[in-house]
């Protein structure tokens, strides 16, 4: 085997949490419960080649390429992973790995772009585990172990493993719910949330001032974290009886209020928390103005950044984007925005041996 070279590919969505978490303990689980829908055209695609060391040696060998380019930033974060994941996946130190990532829109935005790459990279190892073990895991065994993976890497990786509305954090309210991984929330036939559509409006494609992990960081110490918390899983609950009952007002109205305290949180945490700009504000009084007008269950969210995710339905395509080409795109870097829906999940690509 030490001649082989075996090449694996995932490519993962992001998501967009309907309610946030924001703030973790102990070895990166949440303070608080989450809910997210999982998106189709957001995507990281990730290759991993690896082959035998020609010598045996204890650490981890890595090279991370992001679109062709090695990213050294990118590379260390994936070996600090790797090496928290040596003592359950000790072969890791016996190859040479090789990681190719690309994304397919801007990165450090605000778009969970390292959920999509996490959960790509961790598919990727748990593909590698299967074929280095001679064992393959059953369908549900596997992509609950590559769930805790990707939430080593990143708290909200963890839900990108999974297609449709994804939990992540013990809740009363989900049955099986788990702070070590995600689990699927499973939709009845006729809701509209299995046609929900997503329009990331790019207000900026600069990397923001806060990353996320240092965003989690700053509310270990935040004055409101205890009532963050309480706020966080009561809006679980609330969120999870309404889409049980299509109560898509209640829906919305829990959203924009997890986005609204997100960045509540952000202001108050340090003078670099306003990841708002003065377009994303414009933007929401236009959705709002327009929701008022039209009569439409549309409603907005927000992840840790300025670009806004416009939710709708499909049964409302043509009237929102009729509205975002006139209305909104003007508030768009350079009139960006992308059209996204409701995503069925990973894709495994490839997995090829080469000599």
């Amino acid at each position: 085997m030490s001649e082989e070279i075996i090449i694996i590919g995932w490519k993962a969505p992001s998501n967009i949490a309907l309610v946030k978490y924001w703030g973790k303990r102990g070895n990166q689980l949440p303070e608080n419960g989450s809910l997210s829908i999982t998106l189709e055209n957001s995507t990281t695609t990730t290759f991993l080649s690896f082959q035998k060391k020609s010598e045996k040696g204890d650490t981890i060998s890595l090279k991370y390429y992001f679109h062709k380019e090695q990213v050294l930033p990118f590379e260390k974060k994936t070996e600090l992973l790797l090496n928290k994941l040596c003592s359950e996946m000790p072969f890791l130190v016996d190859y040479e790995l090789v990681f190719h990532s690309e994304n397919n829109f801007p990165h450090s935005t605000g778009i969970a772009s390292s959920a999509s790459s996490m959960s790509a990279l961790a598919l990727c190892l748990v593909s590698m585990e299967e074929i280095v073990n001679a064992n393959q895991l059953e369908n549900d065994e596997f992509f609950r172990r590559a769930s805790l993976i990707a939430r080593l890497g990143s708290g909200s990786a963890s839900r990108s493993v999974y297609g449709g509305l994804v939990s992540w954090g013990s809740s009363d309210s989900i049955a099986n719910s788990s702070d070590e991984y995600a689990t699927p929330f499973l939709l009845h036939e006729g809701s509209r949330l299995n046609k929900v559509m997503d329009i990331i409006l790019i207000v900026s494609s600069k990397e923001k001032s806060v990353s996320s992990t240092k965003g989690h960081a700053l509310m270990s110490e935040h004055p409101y974290r205890e009532a963050r918390k309480m706020q966080a899983n009561n809006n679980l609950i609330k969120i999870t009886e309404a889409i049980r009952i299509d109560d898509y007002q209640s829906i919305a109205e829990i959203a924009e209020n997890e986005a609204l305290s997100l960045h509540a949180l952000l202001m108050t945490s340090g003078s670099d928390g306003l990841l708002l700009k003065p377009n994303t504000l414009y933007i929401l009084e236009e959705i709002k103005r327009f929701r008022e007008t039209s009569g439409l269950d549309l409603f907005f969210t927000i992840d840790a950044g300025p670009n806004v995710h416009l939710i709708y339905y499909e049964d409302q395509r043509e009237q929102v984007l009729e509205f975002v080409r006139q209305n909104l795109s003007q508030y768009c870097e350079d009139g960006r925005w992308i059209d996204d829906q409701f995503g069925s999940g990973p894709q495994k690509i490839t997995s090829v041996m080469k000599n």
